[in-house]
């Protein structure tokens, strides 16, 4: 029922923001002699804010077709190299009609980055991707919405997230590969690894691990009190809602995205209301506040889109993850093997973690080192970024001029065998 009433408000609200971004946009356009009047700029802020509040948020585009590498601007295409139900393996294909650029790229690192499944579309982690392409041959898990994959697709869960994980690396070739866990998935990634060191397989040459909750016991944030503080059967209960009709997925079971957006904007209500406050001063402004308006925009049409989880997935995370801490308390299973990160030994391990992250608090990615005893103390290294909260480690300001720079070298050390410890914050 929730998801129908979600989708007749949805469907109500529409003509409103149509109408409030068309009033808007007449009434900010410079070429409108009303646009430099204090009525129609207030007019205008009020629309605008109106039109955020009401429209609706689509999948993001990636929206990255050239970046600079090598010194000059190359072009990158995406490219779907394994097309599945609930998840897609995109490569950010460069490329130069160059000779000696084109083969400088091709010996570039190859990296996969798992972006999180937690509500978000991969599109979240687009500056990391983009960063990392200045210097690498770039993959990413792109997560579909499950409300868009059909009953007949089976159902998804927290095992097979950790064997969709094993196979992009043997698709990829894990000898050859880095790869770079953001948030939710360093657990799942962390394990995929583990199975295949148990396995005798081949792994990676590093795993990076930024922000995730390795061990959520370690400086819990308001995520981590919010799952130990409520039963199973109430996220069950309480949060597992089915599809609606007119999706192609209607009837599965699912963690509406809807709601996930809404437990976000719960953690941090005075934030969100100062910054949609600011937005309409700064509309106000008129072009004046446009760069700040920007910003704003580009932040909100990536943070309110969202996507459905598949109810397995989202329960058995909650469950073993936030309350039963069960890859850090050695019980963490995958289809009944015991998983068992000290079986890794040649993969390099780099952590990352945000000083005022309020998402996966100090200390939980960290707790990885304490789970992979096989690795030699030289192939690892932990990163504090002083001042960063959680989206700080891998995207803005921070992440390109400070973390980035030390995963880059992280990796070329690893490809080189190099002596990896290094400083414990930047």
């Amino acid at each position: 029922m929730l998801y129908l009433l979600h989708d007749f408000h949805r469907s109500w609200m529409d003509p409103v923001a149509t109408y409030s971004g068309a009033t808007a946009r007449l009434l900010r356009d410079p070429r409108t002699p009303l646009a430099r009047t204090w009525p129609a700029r207030w007019a205008a802020a009020n629309h605008a804010l109106l039109h955020r509040l009401t429209r609706r948020y689509d999948k993001p585009a990636f929206g990255l077709s050239d970046v600079a590498a090598h010194g000059v601007r190359v072009a990158v295409r995406e490219q779907v190299l394994v097309q599945e139900p609930f998840c897609r393996l995109v490569r950010f294909e460069r490329a130069s009609s160059s000779p000696d650029i084109a083969a400088r790229l091709a010996r570039d690192p190859k990296v996969l980055v798992c972006a999180p499944l937690s509500g978000h579309h991969a599109t979240l982690v687009r500056d990391t991707i983009e960063s990392l392409l200045h210097d690498h041959d770039v993959y990413v898990t792109d997560w579909l919405d499950a409300r868009d994959v059909p009953l007949s697709d089976d159902t998804f869960g927290l095992d097979d997230y950790v064997h969709t994980v094993q196979r992009y690396l043997r698709h990829l070739g894990a000898g050859e590969l880095h790869v770079v866990a953001v948030c939710q998935p360093t657990v799942p990634v962390l394990a995929a690894v583990a199975l295949m060191a148990q396995d005798g397989e081949v792994t990676p040459r590093s795993l990076t691990l930024m922000g995730g909750p390795v061990d959520a016991r370690r400086n819990p944030t308001k995520v981590n009190e919010l799952a130990t503080k409520r039963s199973y059967a109430w996220f069950e209960q309480n949060m597992v809602y089915r599809v609606g009709p007119g999706h192609r997925g209607a009837g599965r079971r699912v963690y509406p995205g809807f709601l996930q957006l809404t437990s976000f904007v719960a953690m941090n209500p005075e934030r969100h209301l100062e910054s949609h406050w600011s937005y309409w001063r700064d509309v106000l402004r008129g072009p004046r506040g446009d760069e700040r308006t920007q910003t704003h925009e580009r932040f909100y049409d990536e943070y309110n889109a969202v996507l459905d989880m598949d109810a397995p997935y989202y329960l058995e995370t909650v469950k073993r993850v936030f309350q039963d801490f069960a890859l850090a308390r050695g019980t963490f299973e995958v289809a009944g093997h015991r998983v068992e990160p000290g079986a890794i030994t040649t993969t390099a391990l780099f952590t990352i973690e945000g000083e005022n992250d309020d998402v996966a608090g100090l200390g939980q990615t960290e707790a990885a080192h304490g789970l992979c005893t096989s690795i030699p103390a030289t192939r690892r290294r932990h990163l504090v970024a002083k001042g960063c909260g959680h989206y700080g480690i891998f995207s803005g300001r921070r992440w390109r001029e400070s973390i980035y720079p030390e995963l880059r070298d992280f990796i070329r050390g690893a490809d080189e065998g190099t002596k990896l410890l290094a400083g414990s914050d930047a």
